[in-house]
């Protein structure tokens, strides 16, 4: 799951924020396998946030917990992301912050919030000849 990066000027993550979903891939924990799951988001200072309604139970969030290497999708944006899980104390303020933005954009801001970082400069799928290769 890497992608190398083109040198078109690349789009700022608050771009995408009025899109209704994104498709997170993750790695299964069992079985190593990509899974991919489309899923709420918000965006605030170029970081991506999603809310796990059944909060670590969510096997998504298990996936991350055993490898926070994650990719996003949205329309056609592409990006490699760390996933991070925050923690009610010590991301009080943030925590709040995003839970009322998506309060806002959805009418619901419950849930775990899981926050991804990019690890790179997003990619567009036109620069990509298919999806996931290594040639991109």
């Amino acid at each position: 799951m890497s992608f190398k990066l083109s040198r078109k000027k690349q789009p700022s993550l608050q771009s995408f924020a009025e899109e209704q979903v994104l498709y997170l891939t993750t790695i299964g924990r069992t079985t190593g396998l990509p899974r991919e799951i489309e899923i709420w988001f918000v965006a605030f200072s170029e970081r991506l946030y999603l809310f796990a309604e059944t909060g670590e139970a969510a096997g998504w969030v298990k996936n991350i917990k055993r490898n926070p290497k994650v990719v996003v999708r949205i329309g056609n944006l592409q990006i490699n992301g760390t996933a991070r899980i925050l923690d009610r104390q010590d991301d009080r303020e943030l925590w709040d912050r995003v839970a009322a933005i998506a309060d806002r954009k959805y009418g619901w801001g419950d849930g775990l919030p899981v926050e991804i970082s990019p690890v790179s400069s997003p990619n567009t799928r036109s620069d990509c000849g298919i999806r996931g290769s290594d040639d991109c």
